[in-house]
């Protein structure tokens, strides 16, 4: 497919450009910035907040076809980073232009990055049960995640006006690169530190097959589904976090040793996702 991808720039915008270009897909990036080793190849430079220029490149780069396929992953891209207006602002506007825009344009598959912060994070008021599931209400306690659940929402009712429409919403865990894994022992020493997303993490590379099978698998219709690891950044065992440090929440499962407490079923199920890699193997190579 020809697949443009908003924010391919970023952390894990630059990964899934890389590996949709691995498995044939055409691929441009739109994006106001540069990744840190200079212009790569089919990079244009988009303002998503002006809806003008993400109509003119949605319909053909310099003279080209457009495109089918559309991977939103361009926003401010976590709370705290800039003002609460800001972030609202932005990444509402710039999810709002590339959904109108790509529909406008004929475009008929769509993959956005959604949140883990949508589940409730950072979980100061426990999860209603562990793991937590897409079958969960949603609970933003941030901006940024407010503003994930709206773009949700609205993709849910893009859907509904176009019955063609497929929208897929990937609610990623923390986006980690195999250099991050070096620190991960670290937070073994303290079970606080990393329990405000529930020790859960995703590869970049996994977080790229994510949008891989999501592209080629959905059919139309909006769909969510939680992207983490198979496993949390801890030694210490799932089962063993939880009755430490959420005693009184049911959980609904048997727990492997290092499952994720983020469940990925829904998308093992639907997508054939299924996570290649783990920090532990930098740990026991």
């Amino acid at each position: 497919m020809r697949v443009a991808v908003t924010g391919g720039s970023g952390r894990l915008g630059a990964v899934v450009v890389e590996r949709l270009r691995a498995a044939g897909h055409e691929v441009a990036s739109l994006d106001r910035a540069l990744p840190s080793y200079g212009r790569p190849a089919g990079h244009v430079d988009v303002d998503l907040t002006d809806y003008g220029q993400v109509a003119d490149a949605l319909s053909g780069v310099d003279r080209g076809a457009g495109f089918e396929a559309v991977v939103h992953l361009a926003a401010i891209p976590a709370p705290g980073l800039a003002s609460d207006v800001r972030t609202f602002d932005n990444n509402i506007l710039a999810t709002h232009h590339v959904l109108q825009a790509a529909r406008k344009a004929g475009i008929r598959r769509i993959v956005t990055a959604s949140s883990e912060t949508t589940l409730g994070l950072p979980f100061d008021e426990p999860p209603p049960e562990i793991p937590v599931t897409e079958e969960l209400p949603l609970r933003p306690e941030s901006t940024y995640a407010l503003v994930k659940t709206l773009e949700e929402r609205m993709a849910r009712e893009f859907c509904r006006w176009d019955p063609e429409l497929s929208i897929t919403a990937l609610r990623f865990s923390n986006v980690m690169l195999p250099e991050d894994y070096a620190r991960f022992p670290s937070f073994d020493a303290d079970p606080m530190l990393r329990k405000w997303n529930l020790w859960c993490y995703i590869d970049a590379r996994d977080g790229a097959q994510a949008v891989r099978r999501a592209l080629e698998t959905r059919g139309p219709g909006f769909e969510a589904f939680i992207i983490a690891n198979a496993d949390t950044v801890m030694m210490r065992s799932s089962a063993s976090l939880v009755a430490e440090v959420f005693p009184g929440v049911p959980v609904t499962k048997d727990l492997a040793t290092h499952e994720t407490l983020l469940s990925i079923d829904k998308a093992r199920r639907l997508l054939g996702y299924e996570p290649e890699h783990s920090w532990r193997e930098a740990h026991t190579a």
